[in-house]
């Protein structure tokens, strides 16, 4: 079976500048990856790239057997590709509901398609502040606003670029909850983050990048195993 998303010998960067080289990736539907690396490796380069933000200079991004290198970053959105940005860059002047409806899709033509009502279960504070404002929100409300307007557009494939960093531990614990409900839900997603071992009781895969290079890939129960590769390419 093909995989959902399938990059091959990717090459990309800014200009002179080339930060990815070679770089392989597979994840197959319903599955939950990871990809793991210090800071400037090149993870967010890889999602840029992915989202058609970044160009290639060599390999290929292939999403649902389709190449979608070269495509524009809107088109690969409706094709159902959704990210959580490191950041959130929610609208600020929009109140939460006017947030998740902006957003409003049904990209992977689920029966039973997120709506606002299921994002207000997954996260029943922005029920409660569902007319406030973005920049009123708190950084952990507004994390869970870019968690349920990316789930929105019932994407194929959900992305999570540092979906935890900066958040209250409490807050931090809700988001790993809704990771594992989406995983349990079948919901295929990549997620960006340095707390290695929430990682492994979330996901099956993991590829871990160094300079731009695949430097390990494996299942979470190698992950474990081997901690000589959380210290030589994670730093912790």
């Amino acid at each position: 079976m093909a995989a959902l998303l399938e990059i091959r010998d990717l090459d990309a960067g800014y200009g002179a500048s080339q930060v990815l080289f070679g770089l392989q990736l597979s994840i197959e539907a319903g599955e939950a990856a990871t990809l793991l690396g210090r800071n400037g490796m090149g993870k967010t380069t890889t999602v840029r790239s992915i989202l058609g933000l970044v160009g290639s200079s060599a390999g290929s991004i292939r999403f649902r057997g389709e190449r979608i290198d070269g495509w524009s970053a809107d088109r690969i959105a409706r094709a159902g590709i959704a990210v959580v940005p490191e950041g959130r860059q929610i609208f600020p002047n929009l109140s939460v509901e006017e947030n998740l409806v902006a957003f409003g899709a049904n990209r992977n033509a689920s029966s039973s398609p997120w709506d606002r009502q299921r994002v207000y279960d997954m996260f029943p504070r922005l029920r409660e502040r569902r007319t406030s404002m973005g920049e009123r929100l708190s950084g952990g409300e507004q994390q869970m606003l870019a968690i349920g307007r990316a789930l929105m557009t019932n994407p194929h494939l959900l992305i999570l670029d540092e979906a935890t960093e900066g958040l209250a531990p409490l807050v931090r614990e809700e988001i790993w909850r809704c990771l594992h409900r989406l995983r349990g839900d079948g919901q295929t997603i990549l997620v960006i983050d340095k707390y290695v071992e929430r990682l492994i009781a979330l996901a099956q895969h993991h590829t871990v990048v160094e300079r731009g290079r695949v430097a390990w890939h494996g299942t979470s129960a190698a992950l474990e195993r081997d901690h000589a590769i959380w210290q030589r390419y994670l730093g912790v």
